[in-house]
């Protein structure tokens, strides 16, 4: 069976976004630069970059598609990732606001599901095949999958940044087991790989 991953990027005190997210600011103040690793020293953190872009099908919530807030938005809000998104493969967005698939270039797919994390996770290992499946974030659907037992491998990406407020990746999470199997970094960035231990 295919292995559940996540990816997040987390300040040092444990923020995935800063505080006062908004459309125009959806990651919150200052949490553009948690992912200063990705696009300043592509490079040197190649590996960690391909393990986020080499699943078969992701898994996010409906603030990470479209932005923070309940309402549903526009018909034709097409999301955050521009016409080519980076996953090229299905993706699948929690909401409370279904809609039809949405396709966009490079292979990407947006599906909405509405009937929560067991329905998604089914349907993201279906459309992988043997390719694992990425639980992309935000910071809330992390969470659902982590309380749930539902991850297998968490990949922290840790910014020496302190935001000082926002969205925390571990609030109510519980009891989590942890065992770190891989260290790695940059100047920007550490990389820790822990197993989830059931």
């Amino acid at each position: 069976m295919n292995k559940v991953t996540c990816d997040l990027t987390v300040s040092l005190d444990g923020f995935l976004a800063g505080p006062d997210q908004s459309l125009s600011e959806p990651l919150g103040k200052g949490g553009e630069s948690l992912h200063r690793w990705m696009f300043e020293e592509p490079e040197a953190n190649a590996e960690a970059i391909q393990g986020i872009l080499s699943a078969g099908a992701y898994i996010m919530g409906r603030n990470m598609f479209a932005g923070p807030g309940p309402i549903a938005w526009a018909a034709d809000w097409r999301g955050w990732w521009g016409e080519e998104p980076p996953y090229h493969a299905p993706v699948f967005v929690l909401t409370h606001h279904p809609r039809p698939p949405l396709e966009m270039g490079g292979g990407t797919t947006f599906h909405f599901v509405a009937d929560g994390v067991g329905s998604a996770l089914a349907q993201a290992r279906a459309a992988a095949g043997e390719r694992d499946v990425a639980v992309a974030g935000g910071a809330d659907t992390a969470r659902q999958f982590l309380s749930a037992g539902l991850i297998d491998e968490l990949r922290l990406h840790i910014s020496p940044l302190i935001l000082g407020g926002g969205t925390r990746l571990l609030d109510g999470v519980g009891n989590l087991t942890l065992e770190p199997t891989e260290v790695s970094g940059t100047g920007l960035v550490t990389h820790v790989r822990y197993r989830v231990v059931r």
